[in-house]
């Protein structure tokens, strides 16, 4: 083995820990988000969310190379714009979802968005995506109908919350990989973290509560949670190859229903274990056949 090789290697290792990593913060700081909406108005918790996460921002940008003014430059403002909305929007979505499902239901419908963005990108992006792609999207659909069983009981309304929130994050994705073609991921995160700040300001100032000094103690963690989550997949990202460590951040499944198993008591049924294992399986096909052709292409 080379020396580029073992680099190569040992970064990709690294990579997939951090990976590892930040699904387990992740995880967590969706146990927590559910423990807080159960007792305050989601919009509130995720405004005082986005505030620290802004502040961790902008921080990051006065200390970068050409300071606030390079990260605030974008050649795409409108649609920068669009994706906070739209992210800040899904979060809340989300977790509502947390609340009136539970971690184990909801993160086993979220875990479509890959087959989600695989599907849209050809419309939105005009990238091909091939027979390959296109029967795992329609068998990933397939699970999400063993989760829902749909004719087999009534359907409850939240069960779409989470439909809905993977669709919002699959249109957040293709965006970013959209204006990742004139603005730097940077400029894009800074977009992220201050869009969604404001955005939600408004409407978690008006439901507003006050909470005890226990909650105001989750509160912290989460937005600790959120600010460790982020720089550990910026590490990730900047050590290895997205194609490569992207599959595992699926684990945030296995580590999200853990936890509403052991503290929340949720029930992990059946049909919701099969149809998750037939989601993630397609996703990660999915995500496989993108590697390989992203690979053809370039060593074209």
């Amino acid at each position: 083995m080379t020396t580029s090789q073992s680099v190569t290697t040992q970064n990709t290792r690294l990579g997939i820990w951090l990976m590892i990593a930040t699904s387990v913060v992740f995880a967590t700081q969706d146990g927590i988000s559910r423990h807080l909406a159960e007792n305050h108005s989601v919009l509130m918790v995720v405004m005082i969310r986005f505030w620290v996460f802004a502040l961790f921002v902008i921080l990051l940008a006065a200390s970068s190379a050409g300071g606030l003014r390079a990260a605030a430059r974008s050649q795409m403002p409108w649609v920068q714009l669009a994706r906070g909305v739209i992210l800040v929007a899904e979060i809340c979505v989300m977790v509502i979802g947390f609340v009136k499902l539970g971690l184990i239901e909801a993160h086993a419908v979220f875990a479509s968005y890959p087959l989600m963005i695989a599907a849209l990108s050809g419309p939105i992006l005009g990238e091909k995506v091939g027979w390959r792609r296109w029967t795992a999207i329609l068998v990933g659909f397939a699970g999400i109908l063993i989760i829902l069983q749909p004719g087999y009981a009534v359907i409850s309304p939240w069960a779409l919350v989470p439909l809905l929130a993977a669709f919002m994050f699959a249109v957040y994705g293709l965006l970013t990989r959209y204006v990742a073609r004139k603005d730097p991921a940077p400029v894009s995160f800074f977009w992220t973290g201050v869009v969604g700040a404001v955005a939600m300001t408004p409407f978690g100032l008006a439901n507003w509560s006050w909470m005890t000094p226990g909650d105001w103690g989750w509160m912290a963690t989460l937005c600790c949670t959120a600010v460790l989550g982020h720089w550990l997949l910026i590490r990730a990202y900047a050590v290895a190859e997205a194609s490569a460590i992207q599959p595992f951040a699926y684990l945030q499944l296995v580590f999200a229903s853990s936890i509403g198993l052991f503290v929340f008591g949720e029930v992990l049924r059946i049909n919701v274990a099969i149809g998750a294992g037939i989601v993630v399986a397609a996703g990660i096909f999915t995500l496989w056949r993108q590697r390989v052709r992203e690979k053809a292409a370039h060593q074209a």
